[in-house]
């Protein structure tokens, strides 16, 4: 019973102890989480001048539906698409929903896939997919790191081919909804799309006065794209980041009430254990009393 009762306290102590570890880990994924949509947030205003610059240029060229249409057009050659996972752990079905989201869509295009990963677990995860990645990055450990990725990204990866047309390119990322929820999207960053290059052209200008490129518009307009490459892989990157610890957050969580309902049930079995221990000395304490009393009167 001594045994039992040693057995049973020890288990008790592990559960508390890593408890306490769950729960640090819990209050660093929601201290990430804030961090990350902050970093998202502050990229609003910068996005927005991006996208007005690219409304000018786009206007100066007075390029056509037909013409835009033709930019935008199914393409048998080579498809570019960057996924975003995880290096770590404790994250749920994060990578497993990101993978087979990304291996659906590009099923449905056609022409040869060139997948990069971001994170080791979601690369295994789409060579499970049969997307087999032909380069990784590692994910940021903070904000400050995002850059010096997005930057590696844009240097591996071509965006154009050998006549000087946009490669295509698609991003994957999980992107953070509500609380701890968050679900798989995708974005076609080149060439620009039909929706989104009308939808450039038609936006109103903050100001009466009429803008105007300075210097060569082919110049500022290949800066301007290459700034939305980087801000948009950013935004992809800072929002994966924040739906993995909006996952390990809840995955915290869940675990937090299994450790609590685990020490509860430990707990109940040690008192059970430990009051018949107590009562079974004292039943040998009786037992003693009457045999001893027994003795006396005979």
């Amino acid at each position: 019973m001594s045994d039992t009762l040693a057995s049973l306290r020890r288990k008790i102590d592990g559960a508390a102890d890593l408890e306490s570890v769950v729960r640090s880990m819990k209050a660093l994924a929601a201290a990430s989480i804030g961090q990350y949509e902050k970093s998202v947030l502050a990229l609003a205003d910068y996005y927005h001048n991006i996208e007005l610059g690219l409304v000018v240029c786009l206007r100066n060229r007075q390029r056509t539906t037909d013409e835009q249409s033709r930019g935008a057009g199914t393409t048998t050659g080579t498809i570019n698409a960057i996924v975003f996972g995880s290096d770590q752990g404790l994250v749920g079905q994060f990578n497993d929903v990101m993978a087979d989201f990304a291996a659906k869509t590009l099923e449905a295009l056609p022409g040869e896939k060139k997948v990069w990963a971001v994170g080791d677990r979601v690369q295994a995860r789409l060579t499970d997919a049969g997307l087999p990645p032909v380069g990784q990055f590692s994910v940021p450990t903070s904000v400050n790191a995002i850059t010096s990725l997005v930057g590696r990204i844009l240097m591996q990866i071509p965006t154009l081919d050998n006549k000087g047309k946009a490669i295509p390119l698609y991003l994957f990322h999980n992107h953070p909804t509500s609380g701890a929820v968050y679900e798989p999207v995708s974005q076609r960053l080149l060439p620009v799309d039909e929706k989104a290059a009308l939808r450039l052209t038609r936006m109103p200008w903050p100001t009466k006065s009429l803008p105007e490129v300075i210097g060569c518009p082919e110049s500022t307009l290949r800066s301007l794209v290459r700034e939305f490459l980087f801000v948009s892989i950013y935004k992809a990157c800072a929002e994966s980041l924040a739906s993995e610890n909006a996952s390990r957050l809840s995955a915290m969580q869940r675990a937090e009430k299994n450790i609590d309902e685990l020490v509860d049930d430990l707990n109940q079995t040690f008192r059970r254990l430990r009051q018949s221990s107590i009562d079974e000395e004292l039943f040998e304490v009786l037992s003693g009393y009457e045999s001893l009393s027994k003795g006396m009167s005979t």
